[in-house]
């Protein structure tokens, strides 16, 4: 046995033997490939000069270079998901119901409404017309109140509803592809 298949013995991988068909090559489970990449160099192999020669068709591990892990999704926890919605779909509600109340107050101090007194009162000839019954600040406030509470119903229920069917989906199809990189 040459001492560069002495060092890859060492290193947990097993010399290929003569009626092996070619590029196969025994490996053991219990050393990752960093352990055996740096038992080899230490026990006087580099790993520059062979990298690959006990294992024609692997690629070369560059050191330093970014890892790549392609993960399947093949299950959501619809409870999980219904969770997440329900904060999501209160934190909407809460800004929906703040934006109404910007939106009035703004449209108001630019005096939209008092135009608008002006407009219809002309056009339907009563000079006491008040827009302000119709949309005043608490109507509007307590209608994207009413907006919002529906809201978070039907977006904790549409996104629980849709996990589910992702489940369901998986099982035919395999699931969402990810590849993860730690650049």
């Amino acid at each position: 046995m040459s001492s560069s298949e002495q060092a890859y013995q060492k290193a947990g991988v097993a010399a290929r033997s003569s009626n092996a068909p070619s590029g196969q090559t025994g490996v053991t489970s219990s050393t990752s490939v960093n352990d055996r990449r740096s038992e080899a160099s230490t026990s006087g192999t580099s790993s520059a000069t062979r990298p690959n020669a006990a294992h024609p068709g692997t690629s070369a591990v560059r050191p330093g270079a970014p890892r790549r892990v392609r993960l399947t999704i093949a299950r959501v926890d619809p409870w999980s998901v219904m969770k997440l919605s329900f904060l999501l779909s209160v934190a909407i509600g809460i800004a929906l119901v703040v934006a109404a109340g910007v939106l009035w107050t703004i449209l108001d101090g630019m005096g939209v409404f008092a135009d608008l007194n002006g407009v219809i009162g002309e056009v339907l000839g009563d000079p006491t017309f008040d827009v302000g019954a119709y949309v005043g600040f608490g109507k509007v406030v307590s209608l994207a109140t009413v907006i919002a509470v529906i809201d978070v119903v039907l977006l904790t229920a549409i996104a629980t509803l849709g996990a589910f069917l992702y489940n369901i989906a998986t099982t035919l199809v395999g699931g969402l592809h990810v590849t993860l990189s730690d650049d």
